[in-house]
């Protein structure tokens, strides 16, 4: 496995509970435009407050109209729009909204995703958290590309978890066609997908001045991402590939709160430090390491996470299931 060479930590001088906003610091973002799913949520909305206060016109899409001028009230430089991630019609209403603008997309955070629900399904019959958190940004990013490449500098965050530990893609049925359900392992492939997308967005988009991230924000418990589970649910994983077999748990992280969540997202989207990198997976404001497969540390991204050619096989498998090519040319 030929992993990229660019991950490795840089020692990026952060405390890993850095707060998003100790991480922009002074920085000014007027003239820039950012568009961040999920921003008006969790460490969407965070990220959406951090990068408007520093000068960035944020446009935030989103389901619901009344709840996101609920959330974005008052806050300066913020556009809404709707869109809804399993509604792939909705995704390019709302890319070609702004596509009629005429700007540059200079920042692209994928942060919308949902967490280990029930069996669910969209209208094509994919599995919700594939669908939501890989299919609808792949698709997504595919429509605003024109956008991204005008900007001469664009950077594409896509929010993962270290949730992708609990397993890798099952390439022949993403969807739970063929077995039986298991809402973790669904999590985990889409998640996995996050990592994998931003390692081939990276490669194929850095010769238009386009580079993709991926991001481990922390275990925050005060977001209703996890609405769909139970208390003792929320928190470290029995892992499937310990040594033995008979699986272990992690050893056990510590949580982050949504300022500090959204730390990472905001660092990949503005960091100088990144300059000339991408490809990368992040965590605790700095690039992770690449851990064994039966490791349990708390941080660090398994192997599958960052494989290359894994990364184009998702490529080509999420251009089928849209039914959209996504050409970076």
């Amino acid at each position: 496995m030929n992993i990229n060479i660019a991950q490795k930590p840089v020692g990026a001088g952060f405390d890993p509970y850095a707060t998003a906003s100790e991480v922009i610091g002074d920085m000014d973002l007027a003239g820039k435009t950012a568009i961040v799913t999920g921003g008006y949520s969790g460490i969407g909305l965070e990220t959406t407050k951090v990068l408007a206060k520093a000068g960035a016109t944020v446009v935030v899409p989103v389901r619901s109209l009344e709840k996101g001028e609920e959330a974005l009230k008052g806050l300066p430089n913020v556009e809404i729009d709707t869109m809804d991630l399993l509604d792939p019609a909705s995704i390019d209403t709302f890319a070609e909204n702004f596509l009629s603008s005429k700007r540059p997309l200079d920042i692209l955070i994928n942060s919308a995703g949902i967490m280990a629900p029930p069996l669910r399904r969209d209208q094509r019959g994919y599995e919700s958290q594939f669908a939501t958190n890989h299919l609808g940004h792949f698709q997504l990013t595919a429509r605003l590309w024109p956008a991204l490449k005008q900007a001469d500098g664009a950077r594409v965050v896509a929010v993962s978890s270290r949730g992708h530990r609990l397993g890798n893609i099952d390439f022949e049925d993403p969807h739970f066609e063929h077995h039986a359900y298991d809402k973790w392992k669904a999590y985990a492939q889409s998640k996995t997908a996050n990592s994998l997308f931003a390692l081939e967005l990276d490669e194929r988009g850095k010769s238009h001045h386009v580079r993709a991230f991926s991001v481990h924000p922390g275990l925050i418990p005060t977001t209703d991402l996890g609405r769909d589970l139970t208390k003792e649910e929320f928190g470290p994983k029995q892992m499937k590939n310990s040594k033995n077999g008979s699986g272990s748990k992690e050893e056990t992280p510590q949580f982050h709160t949504i300022e500090q969540g959204a730390a990472t997202v905001v660092w990949c989207a503005v960091s100088p430090q990144l300059d000339g990198l991408g490809g990368v997976y992040c965590e605790n404001v700095d690039i992770a390491e690449v851990v064994p497969e039966d490791s349990e540390k708390a941080t660090g991204v398994r192997p599958w996470a960052v494989d290359p050619e894994a990364a184009k096989r998702l490529w080509k498998l999420s251009e089928e299931n849209i039914g959209v090519p996504f050409p970076v040319s």
